[in-house]
């Protein structure tokens, strides 16, 4: 591995052959080397391949600006973070390492960001939220840095994030519409849902690809008439409740429900609201 580039001195570019360019990271791996030079494998730390050009230019300017010690705690909660979860998007290591930058930074200076989707995401995304959480443990084993559980919050969203594979505004704007969906559900049938059970959360998993399609304005694929209308006719109380969502979104996100949606939400109510029997 030759040395093409040094970021700082602890992050330099390399390249073997006619591979493509890897970032390398560990302390003072750049300590008295010029380019050209090869690596000190005992120092490595944290190899990033190029996967994605764009991701790549990022990863470096990310690099120049964060501390060694953050880049590599952030690392360990991904790993972390895809043990738990499963796959999660590349994309995922920068951002939460510009948060976690930013939040220490913040720390350091006193100043505290409330998190005022806090409750939503502790309840919608309970399994990422309970992640989060340990992530600020990894933080505060590693950096000293104890931070509120506001940040949690905010560190789940950047799991979802993942997860869906849309970016922070689009997560909070589902977060919030999945909210409004469970409360219009919730008052219309005058049932209180039980966040440990796991129809609630299948409910809530729909919900949040669901949400993401209405603000993508993404169609399902195909529609069944004839089993749409049995479902209709069979559970016309849970159907009632899935109209109620389905007019709150054409009136306030002009996305107009298709028969198939309605059918796969009333199926998930039906469960729900027998539960609360």
């Amino acid at each position: 591995m030759k040395i093409v580039k040094i970021l700082n001195n602890n992050a330099v570019v390399v390249q073997q052959g006619s591979k493509d360019e890897q970032i390398i990271m560990g302390r003072g791996i750049a300590f008295q080397k010029r380019c050209g030079d090869s690596v000190d494998h005992s120092k490595i730390e944290k190899i990033f391949a190029r996967q994605n050009n764009q991701l790549f230019d990022h990863f470096v300017e990310l690099i120049q600006q964060i501390p060694l010690n953050i880049l590599l705690t952030c690392d360990r909660i991904v790993t972390y973070a895809r043990e738990q979860l499963g796959p999660l998007q590349d994309s995922l290591f920068i951002s939460l390492a510009d948060h976690c930058f930013g939040a220490l930074e913040r720390k350091r200076n006193g100043i505290t960001l409330h998190n005022r989707l806090l409750w939503e995401t502790q309840h919608l995304y309970p399994n990422e939220y309970q992640v989060a959480v340990y992530a600020l443990k990894i933080i505060e084993q590693r950096l000293g840095v104890s931070l509120k559980l506001d940040e949690a919050g905010f560190i789940t969203l950047h799991f979802v994030t993942a997860q869906l594979q849309g970016d922070m505004q689009e997560v909070t704007q589902v977060t919030r519409l999945m909210q409004e969906m469970l409360n219009l559900v919730k008052y219309h049938l005058c049932i209180e849902y039980d966040d440990r059970s796991l129809r609630y959360q299948c409910f809530v998993t729909h919900l949040k690809f669901f949400a993401q399609r209405c603000l993508s304005h993404t169609p399902l694929s195909s529609e069944d008439h004839e089993f749409t209308e049995a479902i209709r006719q069979q559970y016309s109380v849970a159907w009632a409740a899935a109209e109620v969502v389905g007019k709150h979104l054409t009136q306030h996100y002009q996305h107009p429900i298709q028969s198939e949606e309605l059918l796969f939400l009333t199926l998930h109510i039906e469960k729900l609201r027998k539960e609360a029997q």
